[in-house]
C-alpha cells in the first residue's frame, strides 16, 4: 500500500457558530463554513480545485458537491458527496488526500453544515431516527437509534462490569472541557448525578449520555505538503489513516462490544509508525457515551474491558496523560449529523496551532482523531502532526 504519511496537510480550518441558528439553512452553514476556511487559509476561491462535501438531511440535494460549488461560484476538477454518518467525514479526507497525491487535484476543500435543530421538525427528527434500522428484522420491532446504543451499553455492562456511573463521568469529562470552549453549545458544568438522574432514554442510557441535536457547519483545506509550507498558518500533516467496515444493522454486528476502530486504528497506528504511547490527545466520536470507551479500547489506549478504568483515572480529563474531546464533542460542543464529526478535526488543528486558549492542551504535537458511522459500523482513524520526521 503506496504510503500518504506526511504528503499532505491541514492549512484552513474553520467552523461556523453553533447551536440554533435559524438565520441560516443548512447550505448556508456549509457555504459560510466553507468561506471561513478559506479566509483562514489566506487564499481566494479560485485556489480550490477539490471539494467534497457531506449531504445535508434538512436540505438535500441530488448533487449536493455541485450545488456547494454553485454557491461559492467554484469550477472544481474534482468532486464527491459522502453521506454515511460520522465516519464518512474522515474517509472523506482519506479520499481527498489520495487525490492530491495522485495529481487529480491540488488544494480539496472538505465542507458539511446542517441544521438538524432549526431545519427539522420533531416529526421529521423522529422519523429520522426511527428510519435508520433494518427494514425486515429492526424497524418492524420499534428501536430508535438510542435504542441501539443503549444495547451496545448493556452488551459491555454484562461482559465487563462496566457502570452506568462510568459511562456518565465520560458526558461529565465532555462538558467539563466545553465549558472551556466560547464557542459550545452547552457550558454549564454538569456532576454524575445529573446525568443519572437525567431523563431514561434507553436503557442504560440518559438523556445527558446523548449527544445534543444541533445546528452547524465546518470545513478544512487540504493541500501536499511541499505547497502547504507557503501557507500562513503551521501545517497539520497526515501521518496515518485507516478505515474499518463490518456492518450496516446492528442485528447482523458480528459482536457488540468489539468494533472495526480496531482496523481502522491497526492501520492508521502502521502508516504513521506510531503506537498509542505516541498521542498528546484524541478526539473521539462521542454520539453516546458507550461509544468512547469502547473506542478507547478498540484503538490500543487500554485494554479490552478495561475502559471503564481509564475513566474512572480521569487521564482522558485536561492535564491528564491522554484528554479526549477537548471542545466538548458531540455530547457538548454540538452535533448537527453527520458535520459532526468535522469539529473533532478542526480542534484538533486548533490544539495542534497551539491556539486553544484555556483547554489547551500541554503538549499538543500528535493528534489521533476518529470518527465513526451507523451504529459503530463504518469507522476511520486519522493520526496528524505538528512535524514529519
Amino acid at each position: 500500500m503506496n504510503s500518504l504519511y506526511g504528503k499532505v496537510a491541514i492549512v484552513g480550518a474553520a467552523d461556523t457558530q453553533v447551536g440554533v441558528v435559524p438565520n441560516f439553512s443548512a447550505t448556508g452553514l456549509c457555504v459560510d463554513a466553507a468561506y471561513r476556511a478559506i479566509e483562514d487559509a489566506g487564499i481566494t476561491k479560485e485556489k480550490i480545485d477539490g471539494l467534497i462535501t457531506c449531504n445535508s438531511m434538512a436540505e438535500p440535494f441530488m448533487y449536493h458537491a455541485e450545488a456547494i460549488a454553485e454557491n461559492l461560484q467554484i469550477f472544481p476538477r474534482f468532486t464527491m458527496t459522502v453521506n454515511a454518518g460520522g465516519g464518512t467525514t474522515f474517509s472523506a479526507l482519506h479520499v481527498a488526500a489520495s487525490a492530491i497525491v495522485t495529481g487529480m487535484c491540488e488544494t480539496v476543500l472538505i465542507a458539511m453544515g446542517d441544521s438538524l435543530r432549526s431545519g427539522l421538525s420533531r416529526d421529521q427528527a423522529m422519523a429520522m431516527q426511527a428510519s435508520a434500522g433494518h427494514s425486515q428484522f429492526e424497524i418492524p420491532f420499534g428501536p430508535t437509534v438510542p435504542a441501539f446504543y443503549g444495547l451496545i451499553a448493556r452488551a459491555h455492562m454484562e461482559k465487563y462490569g462496566t457502570t452506568p456511573e462510568q459511562f456518565a463521568k465520560i458526558a461529565v469529562t465532555a462538558r467539563k472541557h466545553a465549558s472551556l470552549n466560547p464557542s459550545a453549545q452547552m457550558r454549564e458544568l454538569i456532576t454524575i448525578e445529573d446525568v443519572m438522574n437525567s431523563r431514561m432514554i434507553a436503557d442504560p442510557l440518559h438523556l445527558l449520555d446523548c449527544s445534543l441535536v444541533s445546528d452547524g457547519g465546518s470545513a478544512i483545506i487540504l493541500t501536499s505538503a511541499e505547497r502547504a509550507k507557503d501557507y500562513k498558518n503551521q501545517p497539520v500533516y497526515l501521518l496515518g489513516v485507516g478505515e474499518g467496515h463490518s456492518h450496516e444493522h446492528i442485528s447482523q454486528a458480528h459482536q457488540l462490544t468489539t468494533s472495526a476502530a480496531v482496523e481502522a486504528g491497526k492501520r492508521a497506528f502502521e502508516m504513521s509508525g506510531l503506537t498509542p504511547r505516541d498521542i498528546d490527545f484524541a478526539e473521539l466520536y462521542d454520539c453516546f457515551t458507550p461509544t468512547v470507551l469502547i473506542e478507547l479500547e478498540d484503538l490500543g489506549f487500554c485494554k479490552k474491558g478495561e475502559g471503564g478504568d481509564l475513566i474512572d483515572s480521569g487521564e482522558i480529563e485536561l492535564g491528564g496523560t491522554l484528554p479526549v474531546n477537548t471542545h466538548g464533542g458531540l455530547l457538548s460542543h454540538c452535533h448537527p449529523g453527520n458535520p459532526g464529526s468535522m469539529f473533532a478535526l478542526t480542534e484538533a488543528v486548533t490544539q495542534m496551532r497551539h491556539q486553544a486558549g484555556e483547554r489547551q492542551v500541554h503538549k499538543a504535537n500528535v493528534a489521533l482523531v476518529h470518527g465513526q458511522g451507523g451504529i459503530m459500523s463504518s469507522h476511520t482513524t486519522l493520526i496528524l502532526g505538528r512535524e514529519v520526521g
